[in-house]
């Protein structure tokens, strides 16, 4: 499949020249998905999907288009260049744009050690359906759960080749296994729902389907009861489960897209204290068996190991070429894109600095106030990073846990909070974003 794929983009190149392209960069991807979908004991959905997209870029002066198909005929092939060809010379100019210089590619790697792709054969329908049964099953038994809204377990392998008229090829593949389920637990409105998940690249790493359907149970049966807690200001922990969240915030404004429209609460903050003095968030694209690892970017440049968060400092955006150009300064490998669309930075594996304490001690710690294991929509401002959001979880009382909490409201400003998290030590290791519960001091909490 990886030559045939080559083959796919060299002629993608070749039909782009042809054309009259400047310049050109094409993407093959080949994917398999198998979802099986379960309820009550029965199979509910089954569905299987595989095939080849193919994507191109062309770039006449600084005038780029973007085509894709998933045909990937000579006759579709050659009409997909003369239509981005046409496309680009209607398309604004946009001095930033265009390939790398063949100096900046990702010249060696070792994909093995990345461990992306799972050798194990492709588990069969009835495989991913027995999972999902058991899984089922395990919610059910626990006591106090009414029913299992949904089970789905599923599997998927991609390959990708990215080849560009300035030299580079490079290819490589990943796998990825999961299983997930909804549990409820009461009757009419007194209903409750929680859930669990668990997704690995290797099948041999994923937790047994009896683990993952009693913690859904467990989850759903603890909050039996939700109420609103009362209005005012209190300490909130986030869950492990939902922590990744704040962070996703902090990530997504301090992209180089955000950062060149202007319109980032973090525009002016490089340089800047934007987390207590003693946390670093790392990215590290090149962690074994995680999901966000990669060994080179959608532009062709060597990924590697960075600090975006140093001791607290801001160090940098996360740039690919373009906003890196626009910005004045060198690409982070950030790229990333598909075959519809041209690069755009995005973030790979992050871990942010643990703490000493367990989310227990930091329980107890809070004293009053609210731990929040999940949350519902979002109104957050880019440009100020005032920050509101619907959430459920569990009050606490004298550092101890009295009742679930639901139908809240918490409120801040991402710029004041982030500066005032302190970290478990709870992260989980194969989380592509390895980011503990954070407790925050004096947030606004609205229920009651």
């Amino acid at each position: 499949m990886t030559a045939q794929l080559d083959r796919l983009t060299q002629q993608l190149l070749d039909a782009a020249r042809k054309a009259g392209a400047d310049t050109a960069d094409a993407l093959a991807v080949q994917g398999t998905s198998v979802s099986i979908d379960v309820l009550n004991g029965k199979l509910e959905h089954a569905e299987r999907s595989e095939g080849v997209d193919i994507g191109l870029r062309v770039l006449i002066g600084q005038r780029q288009a973007c085509v894709s198909a998933s045909d990937n005929s000579d006759t579709t092939i050659a009409t997909m260049a003369e239509r981005a060809v046409a496309m680009a010379k209607e398309a604004p100019e946009d001095p930033h744009i265009g390939l790398a210089d063949p100096a900046q590619f990702a010249t060696h790697w070792d994909i093995d050690a990345l461990d992306l792709r799972d050798p194990s054969d492709e588990p069969s329908p009835a495989f991913l359906e027995d999972q999902a049964r058991r899984a089922e099953a395990a919610a059910l038994a626990v006591k106090g759960v009414s029913q299992v809204q949904s089970t789905s377990a599923g599997y998927g392998q991609r390959t990708l080749h990215l080849a560009a008229s300035n030299g580079f090829q490079g290819g490589y593949g990943r796998t990825d296994m999961g299983l997930s389920l909804a549990a409820i637990t009461g009757e009419g409105a007194s209903m409750e729902r929680d859930w669990a998940g668990e997704g690995r690249i290797f099948q041999s790493d994923m937790p047994s389907p009896e683990e993952i359907g009693t913690e859904a149970g467990d989850r759903t049966v603890a909050r039996a009861g939700a109420k609103q807690p009362p209005t005012g200001a209190f300490p909130v922990l986030f869950d492990e489960r939902i922590a990744s969240s704040l962070i996703g915030h902090l990530l997504s404004a301090a992209n180089g897209s955000a950062i060149v429209r202007g319109g980032s609460w973090l525009r002016d903050a490089l340089g800047e204290q934007v987390l207590p003095a003693h946390l670093s968030l790392i990215e590290d694209p090149h962690r074994p068996r995680i999901s966000g690892s990669r060994p080179f970017d959608g532009e062709g440049l060597p990924t590697h190991r960075r600090a975006v968060v140093e001791n607290g400092v801001l160090t940098g955006w996360t740039l690919d070429l373009a906003t890196g150009r626009n910005l004045g300064m060198e690409s982070t490998a950030n790229a990333s894109r598909g075959t519809s669309a041209p690069p755009s930075p995005s973030i790979s594996n992050v871990t942010l600095t643990p703490g000493e304490s367990t989310r227990d001690d930091l329980i107890a710690q809070m004293g009053t106030g609210l731990i929040v294991t999940s949350m519902i929509g979002s109104t957050i401002n880019p440009t100020t990073g005032d920050y509101s959001r619907g959430a459920s979880g569990f009050w606490v009382e004298n550092g101890q846990i009295t009742h679930a909490v639901n139908e809240c409201t918490i409120a801040g400003n991402l710029r004041d909070m982030l500066m005032r998290i302190i970290p478990a030590n709870d992260a989980k290791p194969h989380l592509s974003r390895q980011v503990p519960s954070l407790l925050i001091e004096g947030m606004t909490l609205a229920g009651a």
